[in-house]
């Protein structure tokens, strides 16, 4: 696989290696080893999947300490554009954000580690959404800053006034009004401190 850095330290674009002939594709989704040697440790505790219509906007959600988790995120069917948002307090990134359309041609995966808000947006008419977590999924720690906050610039390749967002995703606050409960230079990572 292919790792391509982004501005924001830490989040990564995966590209992997494609097998192809007459008969169709193949390639592997996931390495623990490769994943380890080429980005960071990790332990992914849980796998999820969505499907959405076209319009759909998710995030930007993240879980609060001691239950936040890192996400490596792909789209098998259809488009999205899928974006992370640097939430830590006193980063020289805060604020800003990495935007890259996953789709289910060009088989990328997007690596959004702990201390970063998520979300994205459905280019195609379905898009079906998988993603690793390394935390479990704890409601009592759901977070979330505004996905349509004008403020961080984000280009979510649709028009605003026909995203189809939950009612859950309308109440998060701007940046501007936002207690981040991350730090830079936080250990978000603590099972993995001792080793």
């Amino acid at each position: 696989m292919e790792v391509i850095k982004t501005k924001l330290d830490g989040v990564v674009i995966i590209e992997p290696k494609l097998f192809g002939d007459a008969r169709g594709y193949f390639f592997e989704s996931f390495s623990q080893r490769e994943f380890e040697e080429k980005v960071r440790k990790i332990n992914f505790v849980q796998d999820n999947e969505s499907m959405s219509t076209y319009g759909v906007m998710r995030g930007l959600h993240f879980q609060r300490p001691p239950f936040t988790q890192s996400k490596l995120v792909r789209c098998v069917k259809g488009a999205v554009l899928d974006v992370a948002v640097d939430i830590r307090k006193g980063s020289p990134t805060y604020g800003q954000h990495v935007a890259v359309e996953l789709t289910e041609d060009n088989h990328r995966q997007f690596f959004v580690p702990r201390g970063f808000a998520h979300g994205f947006a459905v280019l195609s008419e379905v898009a079906v959404f998988q993603y690793k977590c390394d935390n479990f999924y704890a409601p009592q720690a759901d977070g979330g800053i505004s996905i349509v906050d004008a403020s961080l610039g984000i280009d979510w390749k649709i028009p605003l006034e026909n995203a189809l967002l939950s009612e859950k995703d309308t109440k998060h606050a701007l940046l501007k009004d936002f207690d981040s409960p991350f730090s830079y230079g936080m250990d978000l990572y603590p099972e993995f401190s001792n080793k």
